[in-house]
């Protein structure tokens, strides 16, 4: 979009990447108002948060699980200097979905906190993540948790995939709970090729890639 079509088309106080968004979850979650958790000083303003938000919503699809979205790694404002961007800020953002696990008593805002730290992560090296990587979480995913899950892939996510929207392309890049085994695994050759395998395998019981902190 050219910049004279997007000043005549968007108010300079417009969320026009996070109305994206929006239109997209209102989509495949109609009449559904998510949780919602933003940090309390934005990290423009000088906030230690990078995302300037996330929301979780309950899907039935599959099974029933919790999907979380993330606001902040796209461009989500007015910005008509990158207005004709190929991308939208770091051209994605993270999605997770996690089956509800007793000890979170329905309130596993835990994957906040995993997703700012990623966010972090991306923001402090410049360096972003792309569909088959892979990254430890250092421990469990969930701290102080027995769980198999300590380590993260990502590949896009099965439902959301990507959108155009008025600031660049946006993919929507769902990251996947893998156990110690298979981060080991994967390691030993880190081709994409080998993670695509991986996240394939597990795919055929679970096509929507559902982290499950029991699994084995």
């Amino acid at each position: 979009m050219n910049k004279e079509d997007y000043k005549s088309k968007f108010d300079e106080d417009e969320a026009v990447g996070w109305l994206s968004i929006d239109k997209l979850t209102d989509k495949w979650y109609p009449n559904q108002e998510p949780k919602h958790y933003g940090p309390t000083l934005k990290y423009i303003l000088g906030g230690e948060e990078p995302l300037d938000g996330v929301s979780i919503y309950r899907s039935k699809n599959q099974q029933e699980h919790f999907h979380f979205i993330s606001y902040g790694m796209s461009n989500l404002y007015y910005d008509l200097e990158n207005c004709d961007a190929d991308f939208s800020g770091w051209g994605f953002e993270f999605t997770f979905r996690l089956a509800p696990f007793a000890e979170d008593n329905n309130e596993p805002t835990w994957v906040i906190s995993l997703m700012q730290n990623l966010a972090k992560y991306v923001f402090n090296s410049k360096k972003w993540f792309e569909e088959y990587h892979f990254i430890p979480a250092n421990g469990p995913i969930r701290l102080d948790t027995e769980t198999a899950i300590t380590a993260i892939a990502f590949i896009e996510d099965p439902e959301m995939g990507k959108i155009n929207t008025p600031n660049g392309e946006l993919q929507f890049l769902q990251m996947v709970g893998i156990t110690t085994e298979e981060f080991e695994q994967l390691k030993l050759n880190p081709a994409t090729t080998e993670t695509k395998k991986l996240l394939d395998k597990l795919k055929k019981e679970n096509p929507l890639l559902i982290t499950d902190l029991k699994r084995k």
